[in-house]
């Protein structure tokens, strides 16, 4: 019988962890303004009714672990899901919003005619915002943390709650596209995407969905 090449996992029996990738639900600063880090912003009514949903929309998907950045919009996102399954939120500052600098509390509006938002925008890879965090840095900060809970949950289902920014540097990381091309995925409130890590190549297998995809 001829030997599998050295190096070359077998792909049905490759210990794999399941990261379930969820936006924040929606707030008021949403497709307005650049919260950034910045504490205090908090769900509105059709954000909370988006987290109370998300139980529901996950339906049957095992969840063995939850972590979410630290800020509050997905702290409180993620509560319902904890909540329904029985298990703590863990904190982890990887997954927090790109950090803004001097453009944090700014609204789109106000600064469309910048030239250095203008520049940021369609190249994210060779700018950064004022005195704030390139989306580069953000990738690397978000793979070392996934990686490392990869280690942690082989073989488990883990729910990540962080921002829209955040999960597209993951997403672009692992798809092999460069940052710049960020504003080609949508990635709404509340919305799921699904990453698979570890022995095998990643693999993604939804972005921006309504619902969990049955897990094989």
């Amino acid at each position: 019988r001829q030997s599998r090449p050295a190096g070359l996992p077998s792909p049905p029996d490759c210990p794999m962890t399941t990261f379930l990738l969820i936006r924040h639900g929606l707030t008021d600063a949403v497709g307005h303004m650049m919260t950034g880090h910045e504490a205090g912003v908090h769900l509105n009514a059709t954000g909370r009714d988006q987290a109370a949903d998300l139980p529901a929309r996950l339906g049957e998907t095992p969840i063995h672990a939850i972590y979410a950045s630290p800020l509050e919009r997905t702290r409180e996102t993620a509560q319902p899901v904890a909540d329904a399954r029985g298990l703590p939120i863990q904190l982890d500052r990887r997954f927090i919003e790109v950090d803004f600098g001097g453009w944090t509390n700014r609204r789109f509006a106000d600064i469309a005619s910048d030239p250095h938002w203008q520049f940021y925008n369609a190249y994210r890879g060779a700018t950064r915002p004022p005195s704030g965090e390139g989306l580069i840095d953000v990738q690397q900060r978000t793979v070392d943390a996934l990686l490392e809970l990869t280690a942690a949950h082989p073989n488990e289902v883990v729910a990540v709650f962080s921002h829209a920014d955040t999960l597209r540097a993951i997403l672009l990381y692992f798809l092999g596209m460069p940052v710049d091309f960020v504003q080609r995925l949508d990635i709404m409130p509340a919305r799921i995407s699904v990453l698979q890590l570890g022995a095998g190549a990643p693999r993604v297998l939804q972005v921006n969905g309504d619902t969990a995809p049955p897990l094989a």
